[in-house]
């Protein structure tokens, strides 16, 4: 549990730090880039290999409906991670579409997996995320968005985060469990 926990700590500091030390990350320059890069690289290695590797228990059954709920919040995410919600005409207005993308994946992943080490790494993943909003909210106030797309674009983008959901739960039953069930 340690190394996941390592791992979430150099993720958050590694999104963080241009925010919280902006002089210290402007003084690295554009070679600060690569370190921020390494320590993210580094952070989601320990977060995988400290996940595989914790003791796993549930803390309880899950209720069978939720994986389809699961589901369709990774559906939905995938969505708002894609350039769909800037270029397309019903969420340009979204200000965080790709950090609201990863908190619904993060809550979606809440739901179907109970124990501690899932509530440690997708529990501390949905906080960073919440902090992460609040951090550039304040830093960034004076937000617009963009131009209106159009709609075509968003079936478009809908089209396509369907058929990665595809890939992403193929592989994912590679790796690990399939999260279509079978």
């Amino acid at each position: 549990m340690a190394l996941l926990i390592l791992g979430l700590l150099l993720w958050w500091g590694g999104h963080l730090f241009k925010r919280l030390a902006p002089e210290m990350r402007a003084s690295m320059g554009s070679g600060g880039r690569g370190v921020v890069a390494l320590v993210l690289v580094a952070g989601v290695a320990l977060m995988v290999i400290g996940y595989r590797s914790a003791e796993s228990f549930d803390l309880a059954l899950v209720p069978p409906f939720l994986k389809h709920i699961n589901n369709l919040l990774v559906l939905v995410a995938i969505y708002f991670m894609s350039p769909g919600p800037h270029k397309g005409a019903l969420f340009h207005k979204m200000r965080h579409p790709m950090l609201t993308g990863f908190k619904l994946w993060a809550a979606a992943h809440l739901l179907v997996n109970w124990d501690p080490a899932s509530f440690v790494l997708f529990g501390g993943l949905l906080a960073w995320a919440v902090a992460e909003v609040i951090v550039i909210n304040r830093a960034e106030p004076d937000w617009q968005p963009g131009p209106k797309g159009a709609i075509a674009k968003d079936g478009m983008f809908l089209a396509a985060s369907i058929v990665l959901m595809g890939v992403i739960g193929y592989v994912h039953g590679i790796v690990g469990p399939s999260p279509f069930g079978g």
